[in-house]
C-alpha cells in the first residue's frame, strides 16, 4: 500500500512538473515600441486589446503617432527638439524593447533613411529586437483604379502586390537586411485588408452592413483619404497577431463584432504573404 501512495504520488509530481513547463513555455507577451502615423496607429492601439483578450498578459507597447509623413520613421528622426522624437529615444534607452514597429512610408530618393537611423539607435540598449515594418493601403480609395492605371496596372490587387513586393521588400526591407544581418526584420502587409474588404464589398461578399465611406464602425473607410473603418482594422490587427505573435487564427478568441470571417480573411492573407518577409 505504502509502495502504491508513493507511486501515485511521484505521478502527480511528474504531472505537475510538466504541467509548469509547459506554461513555462507560452508566449505571455512582449515589450514594443510602435511608431507611425494615422495609417499605422489604429493597428497599434488595437493589438494592445486583441494580444490582453487572447491572453499575453506581458504584452505592452510605447506608441508614438504623428499624422502623415511627420509619422515616417525619418520625420521622427530629423525632428530632434520634438517631444515625439524625445519618447522613441527614451523608450530605447530603458531598454527591454522585444519589437519596433514603424509605417512604411519614406522619401523615393532614400527609402531606407529613418528606419536605418532608429534601428542603429535602438539596437543600442535593446540588443535582440524584432523589427517589424506595417505596410499600409495606397490612400484615396475611391482613385484605386485610376492610381493603379497611372503606375501601368490594370488593379489594384496587381499594384499594391507590386508595391508590398517589389517597392517595400526590394528597396527598403534587403538592404536595411544587410546593413544589419542579426537582426531580425520582417513585414506585415497590412493594406491587404483594406484590398480584400472593398473587393468582397463590391462583389457582395460581405455578411454585414458595411457601406464605403461613413461611421467608422459600419464602414470600410471614414474619409476620402482612406482611414479605415473598424472592420478593416479588426482584419489588419488580427494580421498583426499572427505576424507578431504567430497566433493561431482559427482559434482565436478575440470576437470582432462582425459577420463577416474576418480571423479567416487574415490568416488567409498571411498565409499568402512571401515567407522570406515573415517573421523567423
Amino acid at each position: 500500500m505504502k509502495r502504491l501512495f508513493s507511486l501515485f504520488i511521484t505521478i502527480l509530481f511528474l504531472s505537475a512538473c510538466s504541467r509548469d513547463d509547459g506554461a513555462s513555455n507560452k508566449d505571455l507577451g512582449h515589450r514594443m515600441l510602435l511608431i507611425g502615423n494615422s495609417f499605422f496607429k489604429p493597428y497599434a492601439e488595437q493589438l494592445d486589446i486583441v494580444a490582453s483578450d487572447e491572453g499575453y498578459a506581458n504584452h505592452n507597447s510605447t506608441l508614438v503617432f504623428r499624422g502623415g509623413e511627420n509619422g515616417w520613421a525619418i520625420s521622427f528622426w530629423n525632428d530632434s527638439t520634438t517631444i515625439s522624437h524625445q519618447e522613441i529615444k527614451e523608450a530605447f534607452d530603458n531598454g527591454g524593447i522585444e519589437y519596433f514597429g514603424m509605417t512604411s512610408g519614406s522619401s523615393p530618393s532614400n527609402r531606407t533613411e529613418g528606419f536605418k537611423e532608429w534601428i542603429h539607435y535602438g539596437l543600442q540598449e535593446n540588443p535582440d529586437m524584432k523589427v517589424f515594418i506595417s505596410i499600409p493601403p495606397i490612400d484615396f480609395p475611391s482613385n484605386w483604379t485610376d492610381t493603379a492605371q497611372h503606375y501601368g496596372f490594370s488593379s489594384m490587387e496587381s499594384f499594391y502586390d507590386y508595391f508590398v513586393n517589389t517597392i517595400i521588400h526590394k528597396t527598403v526591407v534587403d538592404p536595411l537586411r544587410a546593413e544589419f544581418p542579426n537582426t531580425p526584420i520582417f513585414t506585415i502587409p497590412t493594406g491587404w485588408a483594406a484590398v480584400h474588404l472593398l473587393k468582397m464589398e463590391q462583389d457582395g461578399l460581405l455578411l454585414d452592413s458595411i457601406g464605403f465611406s461613413g461611421p467608422r464602425a459600419t464602414s470600410l473607410f471614414t474619409d476620402a483619404k482612406g482611414h479605415q473603418g473598424q472592420i478593416i482594422i479588426d482584419a489588419g490587427t488580427l494580421m498583426w497577431m499572427k505576424g507578431i505573435y504567430n497566433l493561431d487564427l482559427n482559434t482565436s478568441e478575440y470576437e470582432t463584432g462582425f459577420n463577416t470571417n474576418l480571423h479567416g480573411l487574415a490568416d488567409q492573407i498571411m498565409a499568402d504573404h512571401d515567407p522570406l518577409y515573415n517573421q523567423d
